[in-house]
């Protein structure tokens, strides 16, 4: 294995997710790509870990934390680290070390930029992004919100400590009419996904339900809302963790829809 920075032979490989092979990659669209290009311009840094073939088989990218959806200075910020746990494709290459090399790189070079330490976000639950694999890796737990966990580790003694954007509102839930609102700031494919999905969903059944999308890239949105990514139907948040799928999402709107009279 090798790690190295990303390059555009490996770029469409890495808005996918290194998941080619995946339909759901491709119906997520093109927004990693256009977000890939903005965040390059603002010292996005992307490092991959390639198999003997020369395949990408792990990834981790980071951003100044002055650029992600946390508060901080002088930090640098993890969106993710993924190395490729399916059959499909590449096959997996979890439970090898990858993620520990990746992680150890992205250390290195943020040292070398004179960022004064890096931090990552949680889930303090056994998914995708478990804080505990962090803290077993040296990091500390410095902010947390319900079930996500901010995670970091200092270069020096005066650093000073991040912290998460809380969420400050939500959606109304309008009498007469039902809204769907997309929180989205194009990094994730999966929340890309469910944005698509359910535009498709409000599409098919004849747009008698609003939609309402907000770019939680542009800084000030984030902090108007305190969202980063989310899908809500009026007031309620929908779980999107894992993406539902068409069919899931058509049913919470005919709920939603039906409550109100609707249909």
């Amino acid at each position: 294995m090798t790690i190295i920075d990303l390059t555009e032979k490996y770029e469409n490989s890495y808005c996918m997710c290194l998941e080619e092979w995946s339909d759901e990659m491709k119906e997520a669209g093109g927004y990693k790509k256009s977000w890939l290009e903005k965040k390059k311009k603002k010292g996005l840094r992307v490092k991959l870990a390639l198999n003997e073939e020369k395949q990408p088989v792990g990834m981790i990218h980071y951003v100044p934390i002055e650029e992600a959806p946390v508060m901080g200075k002088d930090l640098y910020y993890v969106y993710c680290i993924w190395v490729h746990g399916y059959k499909e494709g590449v096959g997996n290459y979890q439970n090898r070390g990858i993620g520990r090399e990746l992680l150890k790189a992205a250390e290195e070079d943020v040292k070398a930029l004179g960022s004064k330490g890096l931090v990552a976000w949680g889930i303090t639950l056994p998914f995708f992004m478990r804080s505990k694999w962090f803290k077993k890796n040296g990091y500390k737990s410095i902010d947390r919100n319900g079930i996500s966990e901010l995670v970091w580790k200092p270069f020096s003694s005066d650093t000073e400590p991040p912290r998460m954007i809380k969420q400050s509102r939500k959606p109304d839930n309008r009498r007469g009419e039902v809204n769907v609102t997309c929180f989205r700031d194009g990094w994730c494919p999966s929340q890309n996904l469910v944005c698509e999905r359910m535009k498709r969903v409000i599409e098919d059944t004849g747009r008698v339900a609003g939609y309402t999308e907000i770019d939680t890239e542009d800084r000030d949105n984030l902090m108007e809302w305190g969202i980063s990514d989310a899908l809500y139907i009026d007031s309620k948040l929908v779980n999107t963790g894992r993406p539902p799928s068409y069919d899931a999402l058509k049913k919470k709107l005919e709920k939603a829809l039906n409550k109100k009279g609707l249909v």
